[in-house]
């Protein structure tokens, strides 16, 4: 199949790059609409006994406010007759027709809306048709506010904090690219040594970018799409393009170098690297579909978002990239920078990597020994993990929303958090009985009724702590535990609850999700690699990198510690969803990698039957490739790790973390070593089973040990050619020395392979 699309996109090259033009024009105009289309955060689970409460609550208590105006004088005091005045000048200048209800306090009388130092107030206002328009409704509405002479008005509450997320979104994405684009460009031209082969993965991100962004808005017709969506859009959207262009023209270069014609490097450019980037796509989108087990609107916006970047980069990557490539040739390596060539001849013993392969697996049991415990030391901060939840917080410091929300807080009296409890079918005797227990209950400071309407009552169980506390959570629990009025139904929601109910929900699905992930990848790794223990060693591996970027998340996120040079406010917690999200997709990135690596170990195990000789050769191979991929990977997640949303940030630096680890500590030492230990067993695969891969494996020939080996004189200059492959032309020279012995033996087996 790969083999057929390298010929397709050689000769419609044209129509290729025509119809990519054409969509790319498109999303570019079309596609970037999506960020009006984006809903808010999505933590609920709709199903949960909170959400439940929350709905009971909102048909007795009417919806909260969509915008609250928080409005401050100096010296006047709402007891001043100017001060009234100015706020009913400010509500009155709103458009009437966008604005159902306004509350204030002359117009309720709440003592709750006035600040203690009584020189604030605030109003309370609900948007006309608000929900899925709620984001233009209050764009006309926030143009009419202005503060009066000598007062300020801040503009908070839900509406005015999505639009303040979609800003800082866009805002953010703009900055990453800015930060991002030239420092990928600078290591691009450092691998590939000329302008224009660095330019083609810049050239497939652009066109993965866009062309997610116009999935996403298609997306955004049938569901609803969190605004957190668009960062892990982007970033994966740009970074797996860059990755799998960096494979694919590096192939082709190495192919061009070994002597072949365009269409033939093409074509087996697309049966190795085309073959091996939809196999670490697919096991990078199966990694990321693991969320859509999660209930929450957050998991399946990042679900289904991902999924599109993946698909797109990886479907530019294996139609447009070579249809480019086609069209360039041997230009492909024009407009070269001055620098040092590669020795031509050198052998494959001198390269690099193949000699930190031939170290690790001289010792590898003190390699093993050594990194597996430094590993799980890295990982011991999440022993003591801290859950939280997502609020304002997330927001940068100098946000109005979160200013807005931070005055009411912290300047309002009996403002902090409560617990709703929503009583349905209760006498008033029982009722009153039912109050009175929850508001002596230990760390309550009191209860209240809030609200009655047509049998349903609202109760609010007041405390002063911390709603993420586990304090807070012991009074949750109580509060659920105390036994409902005779007759009524009783559920419980609130801050904490919701975080409670939320850590239940992902208790209770982790196990599927780790099923789903393990199971689908062990059955692709098989697939492409024709092993039963490789898959496995794969999944420890990845295990391993992701325990130390969680200890990372703890240590800095929760325990503050960078906190100023990251530009973030401590909560003390985790973001309970964020390690889910980093699971699945540094998993699949993990595997990524290790797709590549074993793509090359298979190829060298099937040209020689020796598996030291194999992993040495095949890091060798692909050391500098991954390296300098992991690197790109690290600018363009990095950058996104410097803008103002929190949890987007602590998804950056996890990633980072994990990509860093595994790029370096992982591939280039533990599983040499592991493969070391394994020996031939690497390759160890039951009859049955081996019948299977026959028939199903994902591959383009049937080339083993006995098609190959013959060919194996080819392999010493080709490795020469390998370390300096991303450099120069200097290793063609000794590519093409080392492989006339081999060439005319191996021909017969490679075009069998390469037709087969």
């Amino acid at each position: 199949m790969f083999a057929a699309l390298g010929r397709a996109s050689f000769r419609f090259r044209w129509w290729f790059l025509a119809v990519t033009a054409l969509l790319t024009i498109v999303s570019a105009v079309w596609g970037t609409g999506v960020f009006a289309n984006l809903g808010g955060n999505g933590f609920d689970d709709r199903r949960s006994e909170s959400h439940r409460a929350a709905v009971a609550a909102q048909s007795v208590l009417g919806r909260d406010p969509d915008v609250v105006l928080v409005v401050d004088h100096p010296r006047l005091t709402v007891a001043d007759a100017e001060f009234q005045q100015a706020v009913t000048d400010v509500v009155d200048s709103l458009p009437k027709a966008d604005v159902d209800t306004v509350a204030t306090y002359w117009s309720t009388g709440s003592p709750t809306m006035v600040s203690r130092d009584r020189h604030t107030t605030y109003a309370a206002i609900r948007l006309a048709g608000s929900g899925g328009h709620a984001a233009d409704v209050y764009e006309r509405v926030a143009d009419r506010i202005h503060a009066p002479a000598g007062f300020t008005v801040q503009r908070g509450g839900d509406v005015p904090l999505n639009h303040d997320l979609n800003a800082q979104v866009s805002k953010d994405i703009k900055r990453a690219e800015l930060l991002s684009l030239p420092v990928v460009l600078a290591l691009l031209v450092v691998v590939f040594g000329g302008l224009v082969a660095a330019s083609l993965p810049l050239a497939v991100g652009g066109v993965a970018i866009v062309g997610a962004f116009s999935v996403l808005r298609v997306m955004t017709g049938f569901t609803d799409i969190s605004v957190f969506a668009i960062n892990i859009v982007t970033m994966l959207g740009l970074g797996l393009a860059i990755d799998y262009a960096l494979f694919v023209v590096g192939r082709f270069r190495e192919e061009l170098r070994a002597g072949r014609d365009v269409e033939r490097a093409l074509v087996t450019t697309m049966s190795t690297a085309g073959r091996t980037i939809a196999v670490s796509a697919v096991t990078v989108a199966v990694s990321l579909s693991s969320l859509l087990l999660f209930p929450q609107g957050f998991f399946r916006s990042m679900a289904l978002g991902g999924i599109a970047a993946v698909g797109v980069a990886v479907l530019a990557a294996l139609t447009a990239l070579p249809a480019l490539l086609a069209v360039l040739g041997r230009r492909v390596d024009a407009l070269r920078l001055p620098g040092p060539r590669p020795r031509a001849g050198a052998g494959e013993d001198r390269g690099f990597w193949f000699r930190v392969a031939r170290s690790v697996m001289r010792r590898p049991l003190v390699y093993v020994a050594v990194i597996v415990p430094l590993l799980l030391l890295a990982g011991s901060p999440f022993l003591r993990v801290q859950f939280g939840g997502v609020d304002y917080r997330a927001l940068p410091a100098g946000a109005e929303s979160r200013q807005a929300a931070e005055r009411i807080l912290t300047d309002f009296p009996g403002s902090g958090d409560k617990i709703r409890v929503v009583v349905d079918g209760a006498s008033p005797a029982g009722l009153d009985r039912y109050v009175g227990e929850l508001g002596s209950l230990p760390n309550a400071t009191g209860a209240a009724v809030t609200g009655a309407a047509g049998g349903r009552t609202v109760v609010d169980v007041a405390h002063d702590l911390d709603a993420n506390s586990s304090a807070a959570r012991n009074l949750v629990t109580e509060v659920r535990d105390t036994p409902a009025p005779p007759g009524a139904r009783v559920e419980v929601g609130g801050t904490t609850a919701s975080l409670m109910d939320l850590l239940h929900t992902l208790g209770a699905k982790l196990p599927w999700m780790g099923l789903w992930v393990f199971a689908a990848s062990f059955v692709l790794l098989f697939l492409a690699f024709g092993s039963l223990l490789l898959p496995l060693k794969a999944i420890v591996m990845n295990l391993l990198s992701l325990t130390a970027s969680f200890g990372a998340l703890v240590w800095i996120f929760q325990d503050g510690h960078l906190s100023g040079l990251l530009g973030f406010t401590s909560t003390g917690t985790v973001e309970a969803t964020q390690p889910i999200l980093i699971l699945a997709i540094a998993f699949g990135l993990s595997m990524d990698y290790e797709v590549f690596l074993l793509s090359r170990i298979r190829e060298q195990w099937d040209a020689t039957g020796d598996n030291t000789l194999a992993v040495a050769t095949g890091l060798q191979r692909t050391g500098r490739i991954i390296t300098s991929a992991a690197a790109l990977l690290i600018v363009v997640i990095g950058a996104f790790a410097t803008g103002g949303i929190s949890i987007i940030k602590m998804v950056g630096v996890g990633m980072v973390a994990a990509i860093v680890i595994d790029a370096t500590i992982v591939r280039a030492l533990l599983v040499p070593a592991t493969m070391r230990l394994m020996g031939r067993a690497n390759w160890w695969l039951p009859g049955p089973l081996e019948a299977v891969w026959r028939r199903f494996g994902i591959r383009e020939g049937e080339a083993g040990p006995q098609a190959c080996v013959a060919g194996a004189g080819a392999e010493v200059g080709a490795v020469a050619a390998e370390v300096g492959v991303v450099a120069g032309d200097g290793a063609e020279v000794g590519a093409v020395a080392g492989a006339e012995a081999g060439v005319a033996d191996a021909a017969v087996g490679s075009e069998r392979a390469l037709h087969s």
